[in-house]
């Protein structure tokens, strides 16, 4: 669904993980469209979606919230290769810092 929304903005997911609580994405964007724009048609869409998919909603409620407000963003530059790497690995960091933080 996601691959999806973005190419509806000619945008396109070259890398993604879902975490528990939240989503990591690298997306390649024309220069055409805003960030804003893009992640914004992304959050919407996919939360209008996830709501009539998994939670049986009909229509859309208003002042109902799927996705929080904000977002991060950055150019990848040069660290493309760093950013798809933390990408890829984030859920097995956030594991390992869990555990440190259950050590006395």
């Amino acid at each position: 669904m996601f691959h999806r929304l973005a190419r509806q903005k000619e945008s396109l997911i070259e890398e993604g993980h879902m975490m528990a609580d939240h989503v990591h994405m690298m997306i390649s964007i024309p220069p055409k469209y805003a960030v804003s724009q893009v992640v914004g048609f992304i959050k919407g869409k996919s939360a209008i979606y996830i709501a009539r998919t998994y939670a049986g909603r009909k229509r859309n409620y208003v002042g109902q919230h799927f996705w929080a407000r904000g977002y991060f963003a950055s150019t990848v530059g040069r660290d493309e290769q760093v950013i798809r790497d933390y990408i890829r690995h984030q859920e097995a960091e956030d594991r390992r810092v869990d555990q440190l933080e259950l050590m006395p």
